[in-house]
């Protein structure tokens, strides 16, 4: 059933003129009255019939693209990438499409309120990057927003993100299991067998997978994983500083540290070179993403490719709707293994 206006001031006792005003911000409100309006609109999940968007049009000519943190490249390939797709003629009377940008920081809570803006402007599509919180109840409150944005006629795109299952999202997932596995198989034929590896939060998606591709590469390697071998982080250089030091001082003997991803691993080369270690003659490092200074390092880092550019055009085209669907609305883009110089054999 949709949720009315009249529907709102009911539920804040208000009259329908002050739950108008608060939604439109063109006459002063008490405060608490408007935190009881804003309340009853969370409550009820009402969407507001745009400006005069709608002059009876189903959606507007905004485009929403959700990051965890537009400073970090990996972020901002894709966000750009998408952004070049949405860009030119094509929205209502052949004008501009408006991009914009949300930084939720990786807050589950500003994940899902700029979800709810974007619902109430009737975004014309809107496209999450990166992986997802890795909970029940709120992957649950992600699907539902997901779901009500389809309905209302926003195409909705998931890239280097889970899928969502009966949402109405395409999405466009990073095999990131696939990629770490083959990251740490090339150590284990080069005769690793002491591997330290920093991880991701804990409560994401990517860092999960990641871990899991690497520890299937350990077992089938016949290397007994030491819990002593993981330190979890953030995905930024200084995570990566700290964590190298935190392996150093559990197994001083580590011959590899496996970074989830290329800015960790770049904090790991640093923190070694403190210790006066080597690159890769006393330990090697491997990153995952192949980042632009990735291959400018020295020496050049070993890591995994995802094709961060070609997956948000893609996107991009698909929340455009003019690249048709993938089958079944799933694709599976798969990284490519990039050999370079910061890995070797180990020492003896």
């Amino acid at each position: 059933m949709t949720v009315t206006l009249a529907d709102v001031a009911a539920r804040a006792q208000v009259s329908p003129a002050t739950v108008s005003r608060v939604l439109n911000g063109n006459y002063p409100v008490a405060a608490a009255t408007r935190e009881r309006v804003l309340r009853a609109v969370d409550e009820l999940d009402y969407v507001l019939n745009g400006p005069a968007s709608a002059l009876a049009a189903a959606t507007s000519d905004l485009v929403g693209i959700l990051v965890n943190d537009i400073a970090d490249p990996f972020f901002g390939i894709m966000a750009s990438a998408i952004q070049g797709e949405i860009q030119g003629p094509g929205g209502r009377a052949g004008g501009e499409r408006l991009a914009v940008v949300c930084n939720t920081g990786g807050s589950p809570e500003r994940e899902l309120t700029y979800l709810t803006l974007l619902q109430r402007q009737r975004a014309a599509a809107v496209v999450l990057t990166g992986g997802a919180v890795d909970d029940a109840a709120h992957a649950a409150k992600v699907a539902a927003k997901l779901r009500r944005l389809s309905e209302a006629g926003t195409r909705v795109v998931l890239c280097g993100r889970p899928p969502a299952p009966d949402t109405g999202a395409v999405a466009l997932t990073f095999d990131n299991r696939g990629g770490a596995r083959a990251l740490t198989e090339h150590l284990t034929a080069l005769g690793h067998r002491r591997l330290g590896y920093i991880a991701g939060p804990a409560e994401r998606t990517t860092t999960r997978h990641r871990l899991e591709g690497h520890r299937a590469a350990l077992e089938a390697a016949g290397v007994k994983e030491d819990d002593r071998w993981t330190v979890y982080g953030h995905y930024d250089r200084r995570s990566g500083y700290e964590a190298t030091l935190e392996l150093l001082r559990r197994d001083p003997d580590l011959t590899a540290v496996v970074a989830a991803n290329d800015s960790i691993a770049l904090g790991a080369r640093a923190a070694l070179r403190d210790r006066g270690l080597r690159v890769p003659e006393d330990v090697s490092v491997a990153g995952f993403d192949d980042l632009p200074f990735s291959v400018d390092a020295a020496p050049a880092l070993t890591t995994v490719r995802l094709p961060l550019a070609q997956a948000g055009a893609r996107a991009g085209r698909v929340a455009m709707g003019r690249e048709e669907t993938p089958p079944g609305g799933i694709a599976s883009v798969r990284g490519e293994l990039m050999v370079r110089a910061s890995t070797g054999v180990p020492r003896a």
